[in-house]
């Protein structure tokens, strides 16, 4: 892997040579035609060269020495021999063909390898996101190294020093004598752009290991050993960049870490691979299985979790269960002494990210869908997404005589039956319950099988006639049959906010019929969340249920927030929409299960800029919206996390530091059981995870 990055690098190196030779050989031709400024080109180029690392103040003090050079050589117009126009023209051409090389480039891994990269991306946005697929981390200023290496290891060089990739918080971490002087945690996010809508707010301070890009830069006095100040540097995202050896003294070298022994126990949970049950409703590898289970027995994992797929059990005939796969799993689970999460997954599998299975729903339910594809969401311009049963047939009598919700409950009756004994001897834990999408309480807003994108807003999914007649009735109570419509002015998947004339600043959204409409689409869900739970809570009673939601963060920092508006989530600048969803779990007495908590700002700070985005602001809305109703919180990680910083992130989340009433998460599931987690490196780390989520002691808490 060594060997691989540095060719990468290498690489990387002749290409940035070979784009800065260009741009030489460009400037040239500007410097035909304008003497003077060609002789302050070449003598700033020449002072670049000889201080690669001064800072800009330093520069500062070269000005008038340059500016006396320039004079000196005043009229020189000819120092610089022009070259020949062919070749001006191949360099051109040259040019031409690497750029549309990278484009391509570009283009298929956003396609075909869900690469998240940003619009104006380069070979390094390329470079490094092969390089953190990998396992390696890359430092905003291109510093990289390997995930068990937590600090830069060019720490004693005088052209530069990066410390690790975290943010020193002096309520956390003392700070090093005589090193640093005035760094405080003076980091405010844009939770505080809603404060005004949530009550009871817990404001966190700062996790170490956030390097969001919305936070401030601060200014640090750099003391060397005699006490003597020296210039005061910029303290940006955590990166300290010093410019001499006088500078150096004192910095410390390894990340600061929280010390978690003693704090509250969090059992740690392992989802399954999706195809762990194959459409026959058999095991696919059960040697293999058991050889993993055990291996995360050794380290103290709680239990793993599993979906239940709706499309396996109920494959071919209303009412006809096979449990057959699940029972075997069920077993080997018991035999080892773990414990069980299920997920009631009433969804299709395949087509979103992260999807390398394919389950469709029932082939029977599928058969209806080709008769009455109204049982589908629908998009304005007639699109089916046949990922989920549409809401406004949960009391339609379409389902062979039966409404969607009776379905649901069938289901969830046959699986208590079935594995009566597991529940009650409490190998079952915890059942999540299928609400939408991905199993997620939500529209599916944002179909990627029908061109969505990231960051797009999305679509209302509204327009099959079941969703239309519940809009026409709303609209009738209202006196106002004329709003029994969706938007026409609500832009497409990949639209922006700014360019609807629904969702811009001042839009329609906020008018008479916006308002009308988002509070009936938002009701939907919430009615649907309503009726399946008071079900789930029937046939499961006495075992913990969830409901899951989607941290859907990009646009959260304009007014309207839109992409949470079509996906259904009322909760623009001027209003809570999810303080409801909250009280509707509690009335059941649902924990809420949620996967925004470990968003890396670091790897993805060029995105949430460009989409507005605010993942550390959602999360404490989401948070406070359930604390505040004491409903238990239950999370998982939204994306692959086999890193120490990762798992830090995680970690602060999970277990907030300066919470006054000491409130933790109830779980925590780790996203996925995978031949990359069961490297020996990565386990490690995991390992190492689990034990600080237990609240036990590690022995290296500063490596």
């Amino acid at each position: 892997m060594a060997t691989s990055m540095q060719k990468l690098v290498g690489v990387s190196e002749e290409d940035d040579e070979e784009e800065m030779e260009m741009d030489v050989k460009e400037e040239d031709d500007e410097d035909e035609e304008n003497g003077e400024k060609q002789i302050a080109a070449q003598m700033m180029i020449g002072v670049d060269e000889v201080m690669p690392s001064t800072s800009s103040s330093d520069q500062f003090q070269y000005q008038p020495q340059l500016q006396e050079q320039v004079s000196n050589q005043g009229g020189g117009g000819g120092a610089r021999r022009s070259r020949p126009l062919e070749e001006k023209e191949r360099t051109k051409l040259r040019e031409r063909h690497r750029r549309a090389i990278t484009a391509r480039i570009l283009a298929g891994l956003r396609r075909h390898g869900n690469y998240n990269l940003r619009v104006r991306a380069d070979i390094n946005d390329v470079i490094a996101a092969l390089a953190r697929e990998a396992g390696w981390v890359v430092l905003p200023d291109g510093t990289t190294f390997p995930s068990r290496s937590q600090s830069s290891p060019a720490a004693g060089t005088s052209a530069g020093m990066t410390s690790s990739s975290s943010q020193m918080v002096s309520q956390q971490i003392p700070p090093p004598p005589a090193t640093l002087q005035g760094v405080s945690s003076g980091y405010r996010t844009t939770v505080e752009y809603n404060a005004c809508r949530m009550k009871s707010v817990f404001m966190p301070t700062p996790s170490p290991y956030d390097l969001s890009s919305t936070a401030p830069a601060q200014s640090s006095g750099v003391v060397a050993d005699g006490g003597e100040q020296t210039e005061r540097l910029p303290l940006i995202a955590g990166s300290l960049q010093v410019i001499n050896d006088k500078q150096i003294i004192g910095l410390p070298t390894k990340l600061p870490e929280r010390d978690f022994a003693g704090t509250p126990f969090v059992p740690v949970y392992v989802m399954l691979p999706l195809g762990v049950i194959n459409m026959k409703c058999e095991l696919a590898d059960p040697d293999g299985l058991l050889k993993q289970l055990r291996v995360l027995k050794s380290i103290n994992v709680d239990g793993v979790m599993v979906d239940c797929w709706w499309g396996i059990v109920e494959a071919h005939a209303p009412q006809e269960y096979n449990w057959n796969g699940y029972q075997r799993l069920f077993q080997m689970v018991r035999e080892l002494k773990l414990k069980l999460q299920v997920v009631m997954s009433f969804h299709e599998c395949g087509g979103n990210v992260g999807d390398d299975v394919c389950i469709p729903l029932p082939h029977w339910v599928a058969e209806i869908g080709r008769s009455n594809p109204e049982i589908f969401f629908t998009d304005r311009e007639g699109r089916r997404n046949p990922e989920c049963l549409s809401w406004g047939i949960d009391k339609e009598r379409v389902l062979r005589g039966r409404t969607a919700v009776e379905v649901y409950f069938d289901y969830m009756r046959s699986f208590r039956v079935e594995f009566d004994e597991f529940f009650e001897d409490g190998i079952i834990s915890m059942v999540e319950v299928g609400l939408g999408p991905c199993g997620e309480l939500r529209y599916p807003s944002c179909p990627v099988k029908h061109g969505w994108r990231y960051p797009g807003i999305g679509e209302f999914q509204c327009h099959d006639q079941y969703m239309l007649k519940s809009l026409r009735k709303a609209a009738e109570m209202r006196g106002h049959s004329f709003w029994a419509r969706g938007p026409d002015n609500a832009g497409s998947y990949n639209s922006q906010p700014h360019e609807t004339g629904f969702f811009c600043d001042g839009g329609d959204y906020d008018g008479y019929y916006g308002r009308f409409f988002l509070n009936w689409y938002s009701q939907v869900l919430l009615n649907h969340g309503d009726r399946v739970l008071s079900l789930a809570k029937l046939a499961f009673d006495g075992t913990c249920i969830t409901a899951k939601l989607p941290g859907i963060h990009w646009w959260y920092k304009t007014a309207s927030h839109a992409a949470e508006l079509t996906a259904g989530y009322y909760n623009p600048c001027n209003r809570d929409g999810y303080t409801a969803i909250a009280t509707m779990l509690q009335k059941h007495g649902a924990a809420l299960s949620f996967s925004c908590t470990e968003h890396h700002i670091l790897e993805q700070q060029d995105h949430l800029r460009e989409a507005l985005a605010d993942p550390r602001g959602l999360v404490w809305q989401v948070l406070n919206a359930a604390w505040d109703v004491c409903i238990p919180i239950a999370s998982e990680n939204a994306f692959l996390c086999h890193d120490r910083v990762g798992y830090n992130k995680i970690l602060d989340n999970v277990k907030p530091v300066n919470d006054p009433d000491g409130r933790h998460f109830s779980s925590f599931t780790y996203h996925r059981l995978s031949p990359l987690l069961m490297e020996r490196q990565n386990f490690m780390e995991f390992e190492r995870f689990v034990k600080r989520m237990h609240g036990e002691a590690v022995l290296d808490p500063q490596v």
